[in-house]
């Protein structure tokens, strides 16, 4: 039985370029802790997604050259951030807003994103001070639930 914590499993998972199931991901997802209240978005925020196996979000975040996501507030979001031609990140227009809320999934209240214009919420948990792990679920049914991501604080080369 391994001695890895959860968020070091997460981390793992992460750094490993290896295909993975849905299912895998959610069992791990359920089990990090939620968001606390003093935690900081405030800021730009890369994104990547797992290799899950036939989701095609993940296609999509591909397809789109997806960068993350940048949190001007707690009321104000761009959720999609994405790389232009000259690889600079820009606010998808076409995905709208969003909003971060406190909101129970699997029995946890943590952070979550409410999109404004689109039937999507993305929950988020707690892995460390700059990454964090998120699980979309939507209603759209090009999109359906069960999309795992994470995101990691930008930080600039100098």
């Amino acid at each position: 039985m391994s001695s890895e914590s959860p968020e070091q499993a997460y981390l793992a998972l992460i750094a490993s370029s290896n295909p993975t199931d849905t299912e895998t991901v959610t069992s791990l997802f359920d089990q990090l802790k939620s968001i606390p209240p003093s935690f900081s978005f405030l800021g730009e925020w890369v994104g990547g997604h797992f290799p899950t196996l036939g989701h095609p979000a993940s296609e999509l975040a591909t397809q789109i050259k997806w960068a993350g996501k940048r949190f001007h507030s707690e009321d104000d979001v761009e959720p999609i951030v994405v790389y232009d031609e000259q690889g600079n990140r820009v606010w998808c227009e076409e995905w709208g807003r969003a909003r971060v809320r406190k909101v129970e999934f699997h029995g946890v209240l943590s952070a979550a994103m409410v999109y404004d214009s689109r039937p999507i919420i993305d929950y988020l948990h707690y892995v460390d001070e700059d990454t964090v792990a998120g699980l979309m679920d939507s209603k759209d049914p090009d999109l359906p639930t069960g999309f795992h991501f994470y995101i990691k604080r930008y930080k600039p080369k100098m």
